[in-house]
């Protein structure tokens, strides 16, 4: 009996690493200036960017997509500079929260256009 609860508690503790280790890798911080890829409007409760970035300081699973819950302050004019990046051409680089979803795209708190 003891042997299989001590086996129950390896998994359990194995299945905790591997759902939660990269929550331990995430900070936050800017990413480098890219041109925005795709911008995804969602009938989910947020929107979604791809960036081909070199540096991704979030720490999550995905690496160049990033996305916002529109209903967070400021949201709106994030995505209306997103959409101005990719009309225009304009260089961008996000911020992001350190926060990843379920899809291991990292969460964005700001957006900062350069030419």
């Amino acid at each position: 009996m003891e042997h299989i609860l001590k086996t129950q508690a390896a998994i359990i503790i194995a299945i905790h690493t591997l759902l939660f280790s990269h929550f331990a890798q995430a900070s936050a911080g800017w990413t480098d200036y890219v041109s925005v890829a795709e911008l995804v409007p969602t009938g989910r409760r947020y929107f979604e960017v791809r960036l081909p970035v070199k540096e991704n300081p979030s720490g999550c699973r995905d690496k160049i997509w990033f996305y916002r819950d529109y209903s967070s302050s400021g949201s709106e004019k994030m995505f209306e500079v997103l959409f101005e990046g990719i009309k225009s051409g304009v260089q961008v680089r996000v911020y992001v929260t350190g926060v990843c979803n379920l899809n291991g795209y990292s969460e964005i708190s700001s957006v900062s256009v350069i030419r």
